[in-house]
């Protein structure tokens, strides 16, 4: 590209703040172009901060930018994501990419229809030490099962811990999307939810079975005093066990590196992706069937 792209971003929480922002400045193939938020002051502060102007309206920031990056709760994301879709920009996606089912397809559809490019914020895949264990999985083959766990105490304290849409949605809605995601690009397409259980204070459970008859267990919780976060995943079979623990990498280098990814289909003309709003679309009804289960 012979320009930067021009890249608007919404919303001003922590994540934006420590993830979306810098990041999007500083990367050689983006520019920072405009924030927005609902609420006018929070905008013009943070536009403030990072060096750039703040939109009166989400349809003044669309006619600023090439793409939109969004760090806002998931319900209030889809909308907007469709809207700007349909203006023909391209997409950076937060996990879950919404609320239900029908509204990340209906996101998925608007996608598709206008022909942009749309990328969603798994931040370990885009990790370089995890894309190196599962090419190394891929390249082995011959995996039986495996197993993931991610417990944290990031709603009991810390920056998050005043994140409403967190607390209503727990823990499935929050890192569900990540955990679910690994175990499906380690041992195969998620075909089934086996078993889903949650407990009174939001501890899950989750046995999958993946195409190949693979299966695997999933225990995540955002709700429990532990520190640091556990994050261990690992999976087994006729070469033994490979195991990928802690969080590879920083979101920082993870954004960074979607931003190449992004930066590199746009300019190249390329709409898939392993982490494109599809796979977010497939993800968001794996998690259905969690919450069907559970119930």
């Amino acid at each position: 590209m012979d320009e930067p792209l021009r890249i608007g971003l919404v919303g001003a929480g922590p994540w934006a703040r420590s993830v979306h922002a810098p990041a999007l400045a500083d990367h050689p193939g983006t520019t920072l172009s405009a924030v927005w938020t609902r609420r006018p002051e929070v905008a013009t502060a943070f536009a403030a901060e990072h060096y750039t102007r703040a939109c009166a309206t989400f349809d003044e920031l669309l006619d600023e930018v090439d793409a939109v990056a969004f760090a806002v709760p998931p319900a209030v994301q889809a909308g907007y994501a469709v809207t700007a879709a349909k203006a023909g920009k391209h997409l950076i996606l937060e996990k879950p990419v919404a609320d239900d089912v029908a509204t990340a397809a209906r996101v998925a559809d608007a996608v598709a229809d206008a022909g942009v490019a749309a990328l969603v914020v798994l931040t370990l895949r885009y990790a370089l030490q995890t894309r190196e264990w599962l090419d190394g999985l891929a390249a082995t083959g011959g995996w039986a099962g495996g197993n993931g766990r991610w417990l944290s105490g990031a709603l009991l304290a810390g920056q998050y811990s005043g994140s409403e849409w967190r607390h209503s949605s727990g823990a499935l809605a929050d890192i569900g999307p990540h955990a679910v995601d690994l175990m499906d690009a380690a041992l195969g397409e998620v075909t089934a939810v086996r078993a889903a259980h949650r407990t009174a204070g939001d501890l899950w459970h989750v046995v999958l079975e993946h195409n190949g008859s693979a299966t695997s267990t999933l225990s995540m919780s955002i709700r429990l005093p532990l520190r640091p976060t556990v994050i261990e995943f690992a999976v087994y079979g006729e070469h033994g066990l490979r195991t990928l623990n802690g969080k590879p990498g920083s979101p920082a280098e993870a954004f960074t590196a979607l931003l190449d990814d992004f930066a590199a289909m746009i300019a190249s003309g390329v709409r898939e992706h392993p982490c494109d709003v599809h796979r977010g679309l497939r993800l968001q009804r794996i998690l259905a069937d969690c919450l069907r289960i559970a119930q």
